[in-house]
């Protein structure tokens, strides 16, 4: 067994496809494989999610696309974050939808000529989030561009699309101004005659708690990965498990005095005699330097971080004296950083204790902390 590893249950990412596939219908199911698969990996959790049901793939940049065609996948994959720098001819021969703000349908336009094949375009509004998207006021503009290519075979319109900014804070009227501001760039499309196969606003916040939000599909990623985008509302409460765990042992257990400074900088002392807890994992594994105070379980019980988190290693505070060198000494026993939430800590307790968010917490584990997958329902 790898000495650090990440279990990623593809079990639990087919029953969150399934869960969210039933809000969502009728519209269908994007699964977001973008960074990895938010760590989880990508083709195998691609593969998990067509199985369950989800009809697309999306991911942010091309390369992510390409290496999703390269594993074998034929599903519908669309990608919309460019640089002028991006591969749009590799999008073009794969067959992998792009995503266009403004600026990338010339070099889109270009490569579709040069080879003599239409490329497939999502057009993005920008509804309000103020990142990608087209600027209302240039909406007209983008779209008699893209439909006079179209007319000269060039591309194919195929959706239109804008992304939620406060989804995550259901109680915000931002949100319903998007979806009149969408509904709005969308009928102007139509009007100047765009047969659109999709619309697609919802991300997970969206489409768990905006049902005007779903359109023809919604694009989910956290969701699928078993994670609660909504901080008041566990994974459990919105019928979700999250699929990754984090797991190592305990390197090292010995027993200290009162006053004894722990890791760099000494900025924890011990207040009494105590055993401390070696684990061997680090900022360089992807764990969060400001995490100190973030619970770790052995046994079946939480211990706290203490002192600051280094880039291998990390020492928790057992607590208690007498343990060290006896037949229940805590080395070598298994460490659970985060997990599932039974019996285990989640990634949402090592987001707070950093002053971060879930979806970093899982998406920064580093390469060197091996991925095993299982899969509940293979033995069925």
């Amino acid at each position: 067994m790898p000495e650090r590893r990440v279990d990623i249950d593809l079990a639990a990412v087919r029953h969150n496809v399934r869960h969210i596939a039933e809000i969502a219908s009728p519209a269908r199911v994007m699964a977001v494989v973008k960074a990895d698969g938010y760590g989880h990996g990508a083709v195998p959790v691609a593969r998990a999610a067509l199985e369950a049901g989800a009809a697309w793939l999306g991911v942010a940049h091309i390369s992510e696309a390409v290496e999703l065609r390269e594993a074998g996948i034929e599903a519908p994959i669309l990608a919309w974050l460019h640089t002028e720098s991006s591969d749009f001819a590799a999008a073009i021969e794969l067959g992998i939808d792009l995503g266009i703000s403004g600026w990338e349908l010339t070099h889109v336009v270009s490569e579709a000529r040069r080879l003599e094949r239409p490329a497939r375009v999502h057009l993005k509004i920008d509804t309000g989030l103020g990142r990608n998207g087209c600027p209302p006021d240039q909406w007209e503009a983008l779209l008699g561009r893209a439909l006079e290519n179209q007319e000269h075979g060039l591309i194919r319109v195929v959706g239109v699309f804008s992304h939620l900014a406060v989804a995550d804070e259901p109680d915000r009227d931002e949100t319903d101004h998007q979806i009149e501001r969408f509904r709005d760039a969308v009928a102007v499309a139509e009007d100047a005659g765009v047969d659109l196969e999709v619309r697609h606003l919802a991300n997970t916040p969206g489409t768990l708690s905006r049902p005007d939000a779903h359109f023809d599909l919604v694009r989910v990623g956290l969701g699928i990965y078993g994670l609660s985008p909504f901080g008041g509302q566990s994974s459990a409460e919105l019928g979700l498990r999250p699929a990754m765990s984090f797991r190592t042992s305990i390197a090292n257990c010995k027993e200290v005095p009162a006053g004894h400074g722990v890791s760099y900088g000494l900025s924890y002392l011990t207040d009494k005699r105590t055993t401390l807890g070696l684990i061997p994992v680090g900022y360089g594994d992807g764990v969060p330097r400001a995490a100190t105070g973030a619970p770790v379980a052995v046994g079946g019980r939480f211990y706290p971080v203490v002192g600051r988190i280094a880039m291998d290693q990390l020492v928790i505070d057992f607590e208690e004296t007498g343990i060290a060198d006896s037949a229940d000494s805590p080395l070598g026993q298994e460490a659970v950083i985060f997990g599932d939430g039974n019996g285990t800590p989640t990634a949402d307790d090592w987001a707070r204790a950093s002053g971060s968010i879930n979806y970093e917490i899982v998406t920064r584990i580093s390469p060197r902390v091996a991925r095993r997958y299982i899969d509940a329902e293979a033995d069925l």
